[in-house]
């Protein structure tokens, strides 16, 4: 290829690398090693090193799509019970923003099911998550989270992006473009979903897994519960996987031409990615492959794996955190209970308590809880007051989620709503706190997480965010 260049055109192209380097760390040292990290075929990540000494390696995000009501989960009321099918006090409501609810009568609608202490901590949660409450000593509950966006699309996107505006990049992007990965033949940021029987299948749009403004190698990678995780995972009939490489090695040498006289970020990025296609032909099945799981796994987590189930996904899960996968988000839908929220409530309950059990107790077994931030949320909760006699619409002053494994304190209960369940009054959690909160668990300053795009520096928190040290190892 050199025989084809000029000595002038040789000795700058030679140059344009170590030259690049130079004068980065002449116009801010801190982006030295942002441009080093960006010479690397393995990404590396630009926080290297680390603000501070992690206390999570990965990430395992539970995702309950449609808003899980804290009333029937983790945030006991009697006092709402005792205030059943009454006017809701008008001086918690009165101006408030409501969804559905905006100029109606607000009556009282007390929690549909029991609660019961658990563990040696004695926190109360619902009697329909017996598994959870069995390993509630390791856990963080967070009774006092608020949100800012009161619609599902946009309150997603705000829960994984930390803005409502499409485009920023989401929180498994910003973890694997801060930090890299360490699997070698698997993204470092996956996704599953699973639907469960309530037939509610409200879309979950890709972009809430996107890179937004980030290179889109760091965008997450779907992989489908049940049938094939990736379409067109197999090659044709008459293509062997030699002819594949030789393909692949073909396009991505004249992609890497090309590239040296653009230097275009998006190119390498399209190198680097085919190469990872490649390389999951035959990750993905191995990944895949229950048999050598035992059948005493498989009776702990409940499942018949592939069935595409909440459970199944969450044994996928382990499977991937075994394998370096930075960050793995589960989607669970189903939670959007306007009406029959009693055995709505019952269903999903059912779907999830024993696999979240089974998750952290695989996780101990294996000695990687320790280093595995569990995170359970939805985008919202639900209000303490009726909608259509038996349901709850969508709320964001107060709801709860839970934490567990990596750095997090367990058996602790962490802030309060009012005695209605309507605000958070005690140690309030904003979505922003929890995301720096979680970069911190993964050794990361979140307000030094930055990326520089159409004249600032964005980051995930925006200009808001605390780590919340309450709930600290």
């Amino acid at each position: 290829m050199f025989d084809h260049l000029t000595r002038r055109t040789f000795l700058g192209q030679s140059a344009r690398g170590t030259g690049a380097l130079a004068l980065a760390s002449l116009l801010n040292p801190s982006l030295l090693p942002q441009a080093m990290a960006l010479q690397e075929k393995k990404w590396r990540g630009v926080v290297n090193p680390l603000h501070f000494a992690p206390k999570a390696k990965r990430v395992i995000w539970l995702t309950m799509a449609g808003g899980p009501s804290h009333l029937e989960t983790f945030d006991p009321k009697p006092v709402l019970a005792e205030n059943h099918n009454k006017p809701m006090p008008d001086s918690l409501t009165k101006g408030q923003q409501l969804a559905q609810l905006q100029g109606q009568q607000l009556k009282c609608f007390g929690p549909q099911w029991g609660f019961k202490k658990f563990g040696k901590s004695g926190a109360e949660i619902c009697e329909l998550f017996p598994h959870i409450g069995s390993v509630v000593d390791d856990i963080c509950i967070v009774r006092s989270m608020q949100t800012d966006a009161i619609n599902h699309d946009p309150a997603h996107c705000f829960f994984n992006t930390g803005s409502t505006i499409p485009g920023r990049p989401s929180m498994g992007a910003w973890a694997t473009y801060g930090l890299g990965s360490e699997a070698e033949n698997l993204p470092g940021f996956v996704v599953l979903t699973s639907l469960g029987k309530g037939g509610q299948n409200q879309p979950i749009a890709a972009r809430q897994w996107s890179a937004g403004f980030l290179p889109s190698k760091f965008q997450g990678v779907h992989l489908r519960g049940k049938g094939d995780p990736v379409l067109y995972l197999s090659n044709p009939p008459g293509v062997s996987s030699e002819m594949q490489n030789d393909v692949v090695n073909t396009v991505n040498a004249l992609n890497t031409q090309f590239n040296s006289t653009v230097d275009d970020p998006e190119i390498a990025t399209r190198i680097s990615q085919y190469e990872m296609a490649f390389k999951m032909q035959s990750s993905v099945p191995e990944l895949v492959d229950m048999s050598k799981e035992t059948q005493a796994t498989l009776e702990l987590y409940g499942c018949t794996p592939g069935d595409g189930s909440f459970a199944s996904n969450c044994l996928l899960a382990r499977r991937l955190a075994e394998r370096g996968v930075r960050f793995i988000q589960l989607y669970h839908k189903d939670w959007d209970h306007h009406g029959g929220v009693k055995d709505g409530v019952k269903l999903k309950a059912a779907e999830v308590d024993r696999a979240c059990m089974a998750l952290i107790t695989d996780l101990k077994q294996r000695g990687m809880f320790d280093d595995t931030l569990i995170v359970w949320a939805g985008e919202f909760g639900r209000t303490p007051m009726s909608q259509g006699g038996n349901g709850r619409d969508h709320h964001i002053l107060g709801f709860s989620t839970w934490l567990a494994g990596g750095g997090i304190k367990g058996g602790v209960q962490w802030g309060e709503t009012d005695e209605f369940g309507y605000k958070a009054v005690k140690d309030v959690v904003h979505v922003h706190d929890l995301h720096a909160t979680m970069l911190h668990l993964l050794g990361i300053d979140h307000t030094k997480l930055t990326y520089r795009t159409q004249g600032r520096d964005y980051r995930l928190t925006d200009v808001f965010g605390k780590v919340v040290k309450g709930i600290l190892a």
